[in-house]
């Protein structure tokens, strides 16, 4: 044995980033073993990986740590910031308030908690970051942490002794804060609601449904597409045009609602003008809505499998309006002035402001900056898209440019501290990295053009980055780490007992007899996102069996991302 740990401590010595790499192996792979419905999850099963190899003797350099962290955190930040700032407003006050509720209670608790045990900084901070499950806390905390250092208002070794035991005191926590998040949201919550969250989630869709919404979830589709495309033959409807058709299928409107896209007489492929004038035997390409397109195959004759030379491809893309003639217009405006060359073929699936859906009503008035999905064959949808503005073109490449300056100037404004009674507050680099790119993330909203960053390069970020920075918390503290185990385990475990299950109480309560949530469902989703407890959400999705906890879960999760983030500054602060 002392053989192989002497190899193994060489070997790490020489190269300290297998040790690394080998606890995020590990890490992930305890992470995805179950529980029963428990996993550990990839984070908590790198940090425990970490600590158990750190017996052997590893030493990583702290910049690793906190470049790391600054990519993870500008990455939420970036994903985060058009449903964050989005989500300030009257329609989501009351998700605004839960969320607010729980970051306060949660702090509230663990500084009450941290003077009646007597737990220093590092110790409240990691049991904030535990009980709370928001291991970015981690980050902002140790952050802070050694801003003092440098004002001098800590020691040098306190810095070091207080960051290891901010990885300590999430370690011991962890798992009873997600694991009691679940029960509060899954279990607590309709016993005191007296409500199910399935029969409250079928309740909440079938009001959706009343008007006119059906709520389609990740991996769903609608079996009846509203937007078809159809061949029919020629047997009853000759001697109409093409403009007939068209204009029959759209009535006293001014929406496309059927669109002849291919005509085909015997063997030729005929050019399709308004004036065309269809003949009997004639095979016809019909898109557009679908109920139109079925009335329409009826008047002309009968409805084919397929032929050769009628296949077609059709695209979806968002167009960004720019131009300033389309500006302050209505919906039916726009129609009005589009002349029927310019209209056709083309169907409009939705508006969006800022990630926002708008109604797709005539009275919907179109901004500069709003985004639009149209439909329709390449040539219609290229042509309409350098009327309207430019569309978005999907890019698996990260702009490095914007990513680079977002970053620096959130490592700027971590530099900043304000004294307030004589208590540096100081967002640190993590804090001023969330801030950035909070920032940064909702202008790319706004512009599309710039800035991009693919979802699955972000979910790379966020994973490897908070992960990683993580193992090099419970690779350096992970022989302190078992001595204060030891020493104050029970101690910690059950402050953070307390952290996650107190203010989980008082918010539901708040929720129930305040905010006035009167649907299980709706309040477990918005309680679920206030902790931005993932576990706890995917549970709340089981019971409820459709996507009705999305909508609040998606705003408070958003909110809290950031207010529990912020919480390491200040409990380092006020602990």
């Amino acid at each position: 044995m002392d053989f192989i740990l002497s190899h193994l401590q060489a070997l790490f010595k020489h190269t300290p980033e297998i040790a690394l790499f080998l606890s995020l192996a590990l890490g992930y792979y305890v992470g995805k073993i179950h529980f029963g419905k428990f996993q550990l999850g990839g984070v908590a099963g790198s940090l425990l990986a970490a600590v158990i190899i750190s017996q052997v003797g590893v030493t990583i350099d702290n910049t690793v740590k906190n470049i790391l962290f600054a990519l993870f955190i500008y990455a939420v930040g970036y994903t985060s910031g058009p449903q964050f700032f989005r989500s300030l407003g009257k329609k989501t006050i009351r998700e605004i308030i839960m969320a607010a509720v729980l970051a306060v209670t949660g702090l509230a608790t663990v500084i009450i908690l941290a003077k009646i045990f007597v737990l220093d900084k590092g110790l409240a901070a990691g049991i904030a970051a535990g009980g709370l499950t928001q291991s970015a806390i981690i980050g902002t905390a140790g952050d802070a942490l050694a801003k003092m250092g440098q004002l001098g208002l800590l020691a040098a070794d306190e810095v070091k002794r207080m960051q290891e035991n901010v990885g300590i005191g999430y370690a011991v926590t962890y798992v009873f804060g997600s694991f009691g998040t679940i029960i509060v949201c899954v279990n607590v919550l309709p016993r005191i609601m007296g409500r199910g969250i399935r029969e409250d989630a079928i309740k909440a869709e079938a009001n959706e449904h009343q008007l006119g919404e059906v709520l389609v979830g990740e991996g769903q589709q609608l079996a009846l597409a509203g937007l078809v495309g159809r061949l029919c033959r020629v047997d009853v409807g000759q001697g109409k045009t093409v403009a007939d058709i068209e204009s029959l299928a759209r009535g006293n409107s001014n929406e496309n609602m059927v669109t002849v896209e291919k005509v085909k007489r015997k063997n030729t492929m005929l050019p399709v003008m308004p004036d065309l004038v269809l003949q009997k035997g004639d095979q016809v390409l019909l898109v557009g809505r679908r109920a139109p397109v079925l009335q329409t195959i009826q008047a002309l004759g009968r409805e084919l499998n397929s032929t050769d030379g009628m296949e077609m491809i059709i695209q979806t893309r968002d167009v960004v309006v720019s131009n300033d003639r389309a500006h302050n217009k209505t919906v039916g405006e726009l129609r009005q002035m589009a002349t029927n060359e310019m209209r056709h073929g083309i169907y409009m699936l939705g508006i969006h402001r800022e990630g926002q859906t708008l109604p797709m009503t005539a009275d919907t008035v179109i901004e500069k900056g709003d985004v639009v999905t149209i439909y329709g064959a390449e040539q219609d949808v290229r042509r309409v898209a350098a009327v309207l503005g430019y569309a978005v073109v999907s890019s698996d490449k990260t702009d490095f440019v914007y990513l680079g300056a977002g970053l620096v100037v959130g490592l700027l404004i971590g530099l900043l501290a304000v004294n307030i009674g004589g208590i540096p507050i100081t967002l640190g680099s993590g804090g001023g990295a969330l801030l950035s790119g909070l920032l940064f993330g909702w202008f790319r909203s706004r512009h599309l053009h710039m800035g991009s960053m693919p979802d699955g390069a972000a979910q790379l970020l966020k994973d490897l980055g908070l992960a990683g920075f993580v193992a090099v918390v419970g690779l350096g503290a992970g022989l302190e780490a078992v001595e204060t185990i030891k020493a104050q385990g029970l101690t910690i475990f059950v402050v953070g007992m307390l952290v996650t299950i107190i203010p989980l109480i008082i918010t539901m309560l708040i929720g129930i007899y305040v905010l006035r949530y009167d649907n299980a469902a709706v309040l477990a989703g918005a309680l679920s996102g206030s902790r931005s407890a993932n576990p706890a959400f995917g549970e709340v999705l089981n019971k409820a069996e459709n996507s009705v906890p999305t909508v609040p879960f998606a705003i408070t999760y958003a909110l809290a991302n950031v207010f529990l983030t912020l919480l390491g500054p200040l409990v380092v602060a006020l602990a």
